[in-house]
């Protein structure tokens, strides 16, 4: 049978050669091995594991995962020579110790090459070719061959160098677009007019490897399986030199979603592509942008109204590959501003809370005020939203507004503006240590309960300049010091949520009290304890 007519795309992962030479993803000989363990549960056919004559340290590495790696049962672990002597020796000697090892040399075969780098001749090259696979295949079977800058060399010399890494015992062709150059049309022409003209052309397997230089990595690689190539070269996160390479998750979940068009499959796990991309992202400090498809944070998120009701009335209204394909344990509704009432309805019940009509939109309400200030709104924010909505004690006093001035030089300086149980408004102005302090200091005025703060402690919710802080607060009776009381508040602004978080903990000392207590006055008449307060007492 032809070994181009079959539909098993080899999977040909050169993260750990390819993939490192992007700039600053320098990685530990430790690290290398951790990824092809990681690559190897992925199920990849082949691991390019590095470039053995670069240096003795990436030979060694390559030698490692050759033996922890290359086993029966394993990938096959190659390594990457330029057409020399010398540096098809170094390959042999870090991959020997794999059950199925592979020695992969390459010789560029542009005339802007030729011309410009090797300083060599078309006959040259096509000789060099010849007696450099015979090398590499003196030392084992499975030869790969790859004419680099291909798609910028002329296609009749493409064929003179093919034919003779054939004769010469080379199993795999590649045909890579070194520098991102071609588009999917070019390259599916290219492919198909090698495989027509060259002899023996389905006695080898043609391998594609595309850089993404004009965004075209993907859609070339799928272009050149279409006409004829069974191994695609790819990189976890698409990462590589300049722009990169073709994303190993890209392909492989393009095959695996469309394969009515495609008719390919591979070999690859895919719930082990998400716990890739994050030990990839991560041992290179290269991160991954929140857009990338499959992997990126974003792939699977929505937050537009319409898109949300959608996925929760039908998955595949906006989803072509469910999450857990690709190890994520599901979508995930990322409330915002433009996101609907549904969305967060059923968030909520998520979340476990079981909330009436009534409270749904009066959360709701609170979640769109929130929704202005910051762009994602989080599980911890939901959670911190609904209790800080539903789960406060009675609002005895309320909070209308709140304005400070602090800094240095200068004296914090809090005003409030509060409503009290008859709804009267009565503002209240204070100067403290700093502005909580200040604040603490207007409230106390207004509000005029006997206590004494025993703590209060700040907790960011969620990440970034716009997290959403809570405050507890602990506060004493004054009046009866072995009892302490509780109140919290969450708010993007930190001292918003601390003046909700004490007058929340007033509120409910109040409550448990029976009604209001005033402090330091001659008489319990609150009506009358109110105008000492407009006109300046307590203080102002």
């Amino acid at each position: 049978m032809s070994t181009q007519q079959n539909n098993r795309v080899t999977i040909f992962d050169t993260t750990l050669r390819d993939g490192e030479q992007s700039p600053g993803a320098s990685l530990t000989s430790a690290e290398k091995l951790e990824i092809a363990r990681q690559l190897a549960r992925l199920g990849v056919d082949v691991i390019e594991a590095g470039f053995p004559a670069a240096s003795p340290d990436d030979l060694e590495a390559v030698r490692q995962i050759a033996v922890e790696i290359g086993a029966d049962d394993g990938p096959t672990i190659a390594g990457l020579a330029r057409a020399h002597p010398r540096d098809i020796d170094k390959v042999w000697e870090a991959v020997e110790p794999a059950a199925k090892p592979r020695i992969h040399t390459f010789i560029a075969t542009s005339d802007l090459h030729l011309e410009h780098k090797l300083k060599m001749s078309r006959s040259e090259i096509v000789d060099l070719t010849r007696k450099m696979v015979a090398h590499a295949k003196s030392y084992c079977a499975d030869v790969e061959f790859s004419c680099e800058d291909a798609c910028r060399s002329d296609p009749a010399f493409l064929v003179e160098v093919c034919t003779a890494a054939i004769e010469a015992g080379a199993a795999t062709l590649n045909i890579p677009d070194t520098v991102g150059y071609t588009s999917p049309e070019e390259y599916f022409e290219l492919i198909r007019r090698l495989r027509a003209e060259t002899p023996d052309a389905d006695a080898v397997v043609w391998s594609t490897h595309c850089h993404d230089d004009l965004g075209m990595a993907t859609a070339n690689s799928l272009a050149g399986i279409r006409a004829g190539a069974r191994q695609v070269e790819v990189t976890v996160n698409g990462i590589g030199e300049r722009a990169g390479n073709t994303s190993l998750e890209e392909v492989v979940m393009a095959l695996r979603t469309r394969r009515q068009h495609f008719g390919m499959d591979t070999g690859i796990d895919t719930t082990q592509i998400i716990r890739a991309s994050h030990m990839v992202s991560s041992y290179t400090g290269i991160s991954v942008p929140p857009n990338k498809a499959v992997v990126g944070s974003n792939a699977f998120a929505h937050e537009a109204g319409i898109h949300q009701d959608g996925i929760l009335k039908h998955q595949s209204t906006y989803e072509i590959m469910t999450p857990e394909t690709v190890g994520l344990d599901r979508s995930r509704l990322v409330l915002g501003k433009h996101s609907g009432r549904h969305a967060f309805r059923v968030r909520l019940e998520q979340l476990g809370f079981e909330l009436d009509d009534k409270a749904v939109s009066t959360a709701f309400k609170s979640f769109k005020e929130l929704a202005d200030k910051k762009k994602i709104i989080t599980d911890a924010d939901l959670e911190a939203l609904v209790a800080d909505e539903f789960f406060q004690p009675e609002e005895i006093f309320k909070l209308v507004d709140i304005q400070v001035t602090c800094g240095s030089p200068g004296m914090p300086t809090a005003t409030v503006r509060m409503t009290n149980p008859e709804d009267e408004e009565r503002i209240g102005v204070s100067i403290g240590t700093g502005p909580v302090d200040a604040v603490f200091q207007s409230i106390d005025q207004v509000i005029g309960q006997p206590t004494t703060l025993i703590e209060y402690a700040v907790h960011s919710i969620t990440e970034g300049i716009d997290a959403l802080g809570n405050v507890t607060v602990r506060i004493t009776d004054t009046n009866d010091a072995g009892r302490t009381i509780s109140g919290h508040g969450a708010d993007v602004d930190i001292i918003v949520a601390s003046a909700k978080a004490y007058i929340a903990a007033k509120n409910r000392m109040m409550s448990r009290s029976g009604g209001v207590r005033v402090a330091a006055t001659e008489t319990n008449d609150i009506s009358t304890n109110w105008e000492s307060l407009r006109m300046g007492g307590n203080g102002f």
